[in-house]
């Protein structure tokens, strides 16, 4: 749409992360970076970060399957790293001491137990009910599961994925926000890794259920077709604003 010359609205995580107010790793990386910013170009970019660096960045949107979840803590970690094999977790997080892993690999198709490991196939509800009653949360450095985890007072540790540039942003926001990030799961970070466990701390947010107002906020902005919904329409639902077509919503310019 962009390059038919068609306005185009963004609204997504990538566009919170090229917003030059927004958090970047010490070690830039340009063309991951050119990447990023390239990849989807668009004439109006809204985005959804950690936090809110700029008037067109918004909080991120916690889905109401955890929004509305009861948080308790059952005393253990859940983890998702799907980058690392699951033997190389085990051998890694099995000197944390006598620690319940809960850990969800794309690895593994059936559920297993080894020692005091519990490994899961990757399921969203079996993932979510995991979250909501673990003590901490160990996970790459990716948007939507460390926000999740932050929403439910979860300490977090997160491992950015190597040569992901959008991760290593996300890590410089988390490392900002006094989250502990770890370069890669080697055994020399241990030390780390056992801090974390040891530790209380608990990042607090304030993530509000804020989207619907949000949308209705970019419709009136940029509406000006007959088509589009008349300015004070209540946009109250996701549903509700995919029953109305982006033609409707961003007109063409006049020639």
């Amino acid at each position: 749409m962009f390059y038919k010359k068609k306005e185009c609205i963004a609204l997504s995580h990538q566009a919170a992360v090229i917003n030059k107010k927004s958090a970047v790793p010490k070690n830039g990386d340009i063309i991951g970076r050119a990447i990023l910013k390239n990849y989807a170009p668009a004439t109006y970019r809204y985005g959804f970060h950690f936090k809110a660096y700029d008037n067109n960045i918004f909080t991120p949107v916690i889905r109401k399957q955890v929004r509305e979840i009861i948080p308790v803590n059952l005393g253990h970690y859940t983890v998702y790293l799907p980058a690392y094999e699951d033997e190389r977790i085990i051998k890694i997080l099995k000197e944390a001491g006598n620690v319940k892993w809960h850990v969800f690999s794309k690895h593994s198709k059936k559920a297993y137990t080894k020692k005091n490991f519990i490994f899961k196939p990757i399921s969203n509800d079996a993932f979510i009910e995991s979250m909501a009653t673990c003590t901490g949360m160990l996970c790459g450095a990716g948007f939507e599961t460390p926000a999740e985890a932050l929403f439910l007072m979860k300490k977090l540790m997160v491992i950015p994925m190597k040569n992901q540039y959008e991760q290593h942003c996300n890590a410089a926001a988390l490392e900002q926000m006094d989250v502990n990030v770890l370069k890669s799961l080697k055994k020399k970070y241990l030390p780390q890794i056992t801090e974390w466990i040891k530790s209380k701390k608990i990042i607090e947010v304030d993530y509000p259920d804020i989207t619907c107002s949000i949308i209705n906020m970019i419709i009136k902005k940029h509406s000006t077709s007959v088509a589009a919904p008349k300015i004070g329409h209540i946009i109250s639902s996701l549903k509700d604003f995919k029953g109305y077509s982006l033609r409707n919503i961003i007109s063409k310019k006049a020639n």
